[in-house]
Protein backbone atom coordinates (compact mmCIF):
# COMPACT_ATOMS: atom_id res chain seq x y z
CA UNK A 1 0.00 0.00 0.00
CA UNK A 2 0.99 3.12 -0.89
CA UNK A 3 0.51 6.23 1.57
CA UNK A 4 -0.17 9.38 0.62
CA UNK A 5 1.66 11.86 -0.10
CA UNK A 6 1.93 14.90 2.53
CA UNK A 7 -0.32 18.06 1.38
CA UNK A 8 1.53 20.82 1.01
CA UNK A 9 0.07 23.88 3.10
CA UNK A 10 -0.58 26.96 0.74
CA UNK A 11 0.05 29.82 2.39
CA UNK A 12 -2.47 32.92 2.74
CA UNK A 13 -2.95 34.96 0.51
CA UNK A 14 -6.44 36.97 1.85
CA UNK A 15 -3.86 38.29 4.44
CA UNK A 16 -1.24 39.52 1.93
CA UNK A 17 -3.76 41.06 -0.48
CA UNK A 18 -5.89 42.57 3.01
CA UNK A 19 -2.52 44.35 3.46
CA UNK A 20 -1.63 45.96 0.60
CA UNK A 21 -5.60 47.43 -0.20
CA UNK A 22 -5.01 48.52 3.55
CA UNK A 23 -1.57 50.06 2.35
CA UNK A 24 -3.11 51.60 -0.63
CA UNK A 25 -5.81 53.34 0.71
CA UNK A 26 -3.42 54.49 3.22
CA UNK A 27 -1.30 56.28 0.95
CA UNK A 28 -4.20 57.69 -1.15
CA UNK A 29 -5.43 59.68 2.02
CA UNK A 30 -1.73 60.65 3.02
CA UNK A 31 -0.55 61.71 -0.40
CA UNK A 32 -1.05 64.58 -2.31
CA UNK A 33 -3.53 63.38 -5.31
CA UNK A 34 -3.47 66.70 -6.99
CA UNK A 35 -0.59 68.76 -7.72
CA UNK A 36 0.12 71.26 -5.23
CA UNK A 37 -0.10 75.10 -6.11
CA UNK A 38 3.31 77.04 -7.25
CA UNK A 39 4.70 77.91 -3.51
CA UNK A 40 5.07 81.70 -5.20
CA UNK A 41 1.90 82.49 -6.34
CA UNK A 42 -0.37 84.13 -4.64
CA UNK A 43 -4.44 84.38 -5.43
CA UNK A 44 -6.74 86.32 -6.12
CA UNK A 45 -8.75 87.76 -2.43
CA UNK A 46 -12.51 88.67 -3.37
CA UNK A 47 -13.52 88.12 0.19
CA UNK A 48 -13.73 92.16 0.53
CA UNK A 49 -15.88 92.36 -3.43
CA UNK A 50 -19.40 92.91 -2.87
CA UNK A 51 -21.64 90.05 -4.22
CA UNK A 52 -24.87 90.11 -5.17
CA UNK A 53 -27.32 87.44 -5.81
CA UNK A 54 -28.10 85.93 -9.62
CA UNK A 55 -30.78 88.00 -10.49
CA UNK A 56 -33.37 84.92 -11.19
CA UNK A 57 -32.73 83.95 -7.70
CA UNK A 58 -35.30 84.08 -3.88
CA UNK A 59 -33.18 86.03 -1.64
CA UNK A 60 -34.23 85.05 2.11
CA UNK A 61 -32.70 87.78 4.23
CA UNK A 62 -31.54 86.79 7.86
CA UNK A 63 -34.87 88.08 9.39
CA UNK A 64 -36.66 85.55 7.07
CA UNK A 65 -38.00 88.00 5.07
CA UNK A 66 -38.24 87.08 1.26
CA UNK A 67 -37.51 89.18 -1.85
CA UNK A 68 -36.65 88.38 -5.43
CA UNK A 69 -35.26 91.45 -8.27
CA UNK A 70 -35.89 93.61 -5.00
CA UNK A 71 -39.22 93.38 -4.71
CA UNK A 72 -40.42 91.96 -1.24
CA UNK A 73 -42.25 88.20 -1.59
CA UNK A 74 -44.85 87.62 1.49
CA UNK A 75 -44.05 83.87 1.32
CA UNK A 76 -43.16 80.92 -0.91
CA UNK A 77 -46.56 80.01 -2.18
CA UNK A 78 -46.39 84.12 -3.73
CA UNK A 79 -43.07 83.32 -4.79
CA UNK A 80 -43.62 80.44 -7.02
CA UNK A 81 -46.99 81.58 -8.74
CA UNK A 82 -45.50 84.58 -9.85
CA UNK A 83 -42.75 82.32 -11.91
CA UNK A 84 -42.94 81.48 -15.72
CA UNK A 85 -44.04 77.31 -15.56
CA UNK A 86 -40.54 76.61 -17.08
CA UNK A 87 -38.87 78.90 -14.33
CA UNK A 88 -40.48 76.27 -11.86
CA UNK A 89 -38.62 73.14 -12.31
CA UNK A 90 -35.49 74.67 -10.80
CA UNK A 91 -36.00 77.20 -8.52
CA UNK A 92 -32.81 78.97 -6.80
CA UNK A 93 -32.60 80.46 -3.39
CA UNK A 94 -29.75 82.70 -1.68
CA UNK A 95 -29.88 82.47 2.24
CA UNK A 96 -27.97 84.92 4.21
CA UNK A 97 -25.18 83.31 6.36
CA UNK A 98 -26.77 84.30 9.19
CA UNK A 99 -29.97 82.72 8.71
CA UNK A 100 -31.05 79.65 10.46
CA UNK A 101 -30.68 75.94 9.28
CA UNK A 102 -34.54 75.10 10.21
CA UNK A 103 -35.63 78.28 8.61
CA UNK A 104 -33.72 77.68 5.26
CA UNK A 105 -35.41 73.74 5.57
CA UNK A 106 -38.91 74.61 6.19
CA UNK A 107 -38.75 76.91 3.17
CA UNK A 108 -37.49 74.90 1.26
CA UNK A 109 -40.26 72.35 2.03
CA UNK A 110 -42.40 75.54 1.51
CA UNK A 111 -41.13 75.70 -2.37
CA UNK A 112 -41.44 72.07 -3.08
CA UNK A 113 -45.09 72.20 -1.56
CA UNK A 114 -45.87 75.90 -3.72
CA UNK A 115 -44.44 73.90 -7.13
CA UNK A 116 -40.74 74.27 -7.25
CA UNK A 117 -39.69 71.24 -9.29
CA UNK A 118 -35.85 71.49 -7.54
CA UNK A 119 -34.12 73.47 -5.31
CA UNK A 120 -31.26 74.80 -5.57
CA UNK A 121 -29.10 76.50 -2.61
CA UNK A 122 -27.04 79.05 -4.12
CA UNK A 123 -24.04 79.83 -1.91
CA UNK A 124 -20.03 80.90 -2.19
CA UNK A 125 -17.44 78.58 -2.32
CA UNK A 126 -13.80 80.00 -1.49
CA UNK A 127 -10.23 77.96 -1.98
CA UNK A 128 -8.59 78.74 1.38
Amino acid sequence: MRGRAPRSRREPTIALINIVFLMLVFFMVAGTLAPPLDRDMTLVRTADLEGRPPPDALVIHADGTLSFRGTDQADAEMYVSGLDPEARDEVRIVPDRTLPAAQLVALGRDLRRAGAGKVIIVTERGLE
